[in-house]
């Protein structure tokens, strides 16, 4: 049953099961906030938003859990951190979790991607169990666009484009003029991390992020 039910997790999802993320640029929110009528009810997400805003294709919470069970009708998730009996959130709003199947732990990581409050909550808890599944394979194909088993020149082209964005992302970490642009920044930077399921990136922006805030602190005690 073990190894049947995690060789269902990377089963392709059919198309009844992959819903239309909007994923607006800052300007086309801010334009739309601006003037409501800039933006319009899209077919094909059922939202109201930018009518130029670009579209992810992504796996939802019930068709996740639909998988899930049907691999492991006993699969369970838990926070990574819990102090008195709560979970833990980390200092941008996210948090790590472990996701069981068939007796197999991987860690997973959701963000709250802009909301707050309960809403929040419920983001983050779908968002960290998307990309805890999709280290055991679910909707990989979602997460990667593109040949999963590219040329070694192609690697060389990804390790190239990896490097010079961690240096935009340390350039943009340094000049971070307050505590919430920091956050701003680190929370997009890890996002895109997860998704490329780069832990040595996050481990990476989380070293920079703290020797920023030493940084500022040694400038306030001067």
């Amino acid at each position: 049953m073990s190894a049947e039910g995690l060789a269902l997790l990377r089963k392709p999802f059919p198309a009844r099961q992959i819903s239309k993320l909007p994923k607006p640029t800052k300007q086309q929110t801010e334009e739309v906030k601006r003037d409501f009528k800039a933006g319009h009810r899209c077919d094909l997400c059922g939202t109201w938003h930018h009518p130029k805003v670009v579209h992810l294709d992504y796996v939802g919470h019930a068709a996740l859990t639909d998988r899930l069970l049907d691999a492991d009708p006993a699969w369970s998730w838990e926070p990574l951190h819990v102090v008195d009996g709560l979970p833990v959130f980390d200092g941008f709003g996210g948090m790590w979790i472990k996701l069981t199947v068939c007796g197999v732990t991987r860690l997973g990581y959701g963000a709250a991607e802009g909301k707050d409050g309960p809403n929040a909550v419920g983001r983050v808890i779908g968002d960290a169990l998307r990309n805890a599944a999709m280290r055991f394979g679910a909707a990989l194909d979602l997460w990667h666009k593109g040949d999963l088993h590219a040329d070694e020149d192609a690697e060389d082209t990804k390790e190239d484009k990896r490097a010079t964005w961690l240096e935009t992302q340390k350039a943009a970490i340094f000049k971070a003029a307050t505590v919430g642009e920091l956050k701003s920044i680190m929370t997009s930077a890890i996002n895109v991390a997860l998704k490329e399921n780069d832990g040595a990136a996050v481990d990476q922006l989380n070293a920079w992020s703290e020797a920023k805030r030493a940084q500022a602190k040694t400038k306030e005690n001067a």
